[in-house]
Parts: structure tokens; sequence; C-alpha cells
């Protein structure tokens, strides 16, 4: 039996570590088009937050700042800031679409555990 998480993960391309699976890079490209700006990145960061020390923050972005990782994703570029970029390294971001859950998720080797929400981890 083949775990289609990692067979979808592995056909994309990495960001600083980062994986995007072709289904968030094809809602990433489809966000950017509604915004009708050529000039936006998809920024991933890692803030302090949350119940369990760090939280993820992904946001469209146009600024480019000192130490940043950018890599194109078939004409969209994923940036990653140079203090998040340890805490990515790995990380596999993909878009669910189900009754049950709309968004993006991230999952990460580099994250030892969770809260009991999902939306912070150390």
């Amino acid at each position: 039996m083949t775990d289609t998480s990692v067979a979808t993960a592995t056909e994309t391309s990495a960001a600083g570590g980062i994986v995007l699976t072709d289904t968030a890079a094809s809602k990433v490209r489809t966000l950017i088009e509604q915004e009708g700006r050529d000039d936006l990145a998809l920024r991933v960061a890692v803030q302090p937050g949350g119940c369990s020390g760090l939280r993820y923050q992904l946001f469209f972005d146009e600024r480019s700042l000192d130490g940043d990782v950018v890599k194109d994703f078939g004409g969209f570029g994923v940036v990653v800031d140079r203090m998040s970029a340890p805490y990515l390294e790995g990380a596999v971001i993909d878009f669910t679409d189900t009754i049950e859950k709309q968004g993006f998720t991230i999952d990460n080797p580099n994250a030892s555990g969770s809260c009991a929400c999902g939306d912070s981890f150390h």
C-alpha cells in the first residue's frame, strides 16, 4: 500500500526545505489570481504564540527581506525568512477541502508536539 501524501509531496518542489503539494500550489495560484496582482508571493513563517509556543503564519507578501529564501513554484514564489527556515526544513504544506475541514495544513517533521487544537507546535 502506498502513502499518497508522500507520493504527492515528492512530485513538487521545495522552498528552503518546504514541500508544497500540487493541491496546495494550485490553491495558492488561484488565490493570487483572485487578488489580481503578480507581485505577491506566499510567505511562510514561524512566530511565537499559541498554546505550544510556536505558530505558523501563511500570508501573501510583496516584500523581500534580507536573508529570505525564495523558490518558484510554477509562476509564484514561496518565501521563508532566515529565522523560520530551520523550523520548516522538510515541512509539507497541503490544502484540504472537505466537509469537515478546509484550509492549508502543515506536516512538519521538526515539530515534537502540538496543542490539542492543532493551532501551534513546539
